[in-house]
């Protein structure tokens, strides 16, 4: 029977083959389906007519046509070897070629600059802009909101749903019950844009646009202390807005995996024995659905690494969400793929954590 370092260390090379094969498959979609070639032709055009424009105005219209047509065939050649498209000779470079060259940039962590206004205003700097610096600033903006509030409605999940799972059809459950539907059907994006509404506008108690928390997170260690309740002022609509509504779900979940445990006979001999509640919940109860737990905690908390794109454009939040907007609407395959390669590479390494934690839990697994 293999051990259980041998089942980690196979599974560990699926997930790597999983990750190469992912990103390849992103590259290919981006440049052989012809969606980055036609941003990019897009966005040469847009930049060679402001050119064109742009000298037109400083001549005050006295410039002739001819040297007009030269000037606009010399910008579009200059714009498209910036983006890849034609190689220092002038010829063509073929899709399956910048689909393996993007591929290679993002499996070795070369992403490169962006030169997109859109894309680099979001830290804010001015293009072109490193991508990775882009990120590293990006990140953690969504890790304290997004990620700190799924933390929040998972510790409170954690706590309450087991209770709730031994009050089975009580009024308390069925108050639940109906909170978790009643949230499962309210857009997380609409409830944040009545909050921004009624307590950004009507009472004034927190900003309509989070955009500016970028100079006290900039600015942090000039002044600690003002510039942390600044920062609270500012997270705290997104905060509330995503605990209200993703804590009916949470508590409909731990519940569901608990019950199923709760009416099981073990669990109802140490009930009949007089065992306390605690120990039940403990011993009988969290352990056998640890694993369930786990995989649901683990993947989500995954998950909120990469930041909500709606939701973090209703307020103005500029985040991971943000980001990927920015990158998906001007075409920038280059941030598109290094945003991909980040949450992928996240999502397996949360994925390995679980299969280790798998065989702690349930030594059991490793025979598979």
């Amino acid at each position: 029977m293999p051990g259980a370092g041998y089942y980690i260390a196979r599974r560990g090379v699926v997930l790597l083959v999983s990750y190469v094969a992912i990103i390849i498959i992103i590259a290919a979609i981006l440049e052989l389906s012809g969606y980055a070639t036609q941003i990019y032709q897009a966005m040469i055009n847009e930049l060679v007519r402001a050119d064109v424009d742009a000298l037109v105005k400083a001549h005050q219209g006295q410039v002739d046509p001819a040297y007009i047509q030269e000037y606009r065939q010399n910008r579009t050649i200059e714009y498209m070897k910036q983006y890849g498209l034609i190689d220092e000779n002038g010829n063509p470079i073929p899709p399956y070629v910048r689909m393996w060259r993007l591929a290679f940039n993002a499996l070795t962590f070369n992403f490169g600059k962006t030169k997109e206004d859109l894309v680099a205003m979001v830290v804010p700097t001015m293009p072109p802009a490193s991508i990775t610096y882009i990120i590293s600033v990006v990140l953690p903006r969504t890790i304290i909101v997004v990620t700190v509030g799924e933390l929040i409605v998972v510790a409170i999940a954690l706590l309450v749903g087991p209770r709730i799972a031994y009050r089975h059809g009580t009024f308390v459950d069925r108050l639940v019950v109906a909170y978790a539907a009643l949230t499962s059907a309210i857009p997380l994006w609409w409830l944040a844009m009545l909050f921004i509404r009624v307590f950004g506008y009507q009472l004034g108690w927190f900003p309509t646009s989070l955009r500016g928390v970028t100079t006290p997170l900039n600015d942090f260690w000039s002044n600690p202390a003002q510039n942390f309740v600044t920062i609270l002022w500012y997270i705290t609509p997104p905060l509330i807005v995503f605990t209200v509504i993703s804590l009916g779900g949470w508590l409909y979940g731990i519940r569901a995996m608990v019950l199923r445990i709760v009416r099981e006979d073990y669990v109802m001999v140490a009930k009949a024995k007089g065992l306390p509640e605690r120990d039940i919940t403990r011993k009988y109860v969290m352990r056998p659905s640890l694993a369930p737990i786990l995989t649901n905690v683990i993947l989500a908390l995954a998950g909120t690494l990469g930041g909500m794109i709606i939701t973090e454009s209703v307020f103005d939040w500029p985040g991971m969400g943000t980001l990927y907007y920015a990158a998906i609407t001007t075409g920038d395959a280059e941030t598109i793929v290094a945003l991909f390669v980040i949450y992928v590479g996240i999502y397996l390494i949360a994925r390995f954590i679980l299969e280790i934690l798998y065989v702690l839990v349930d030594p059991r697994v490793r025979v598979r």
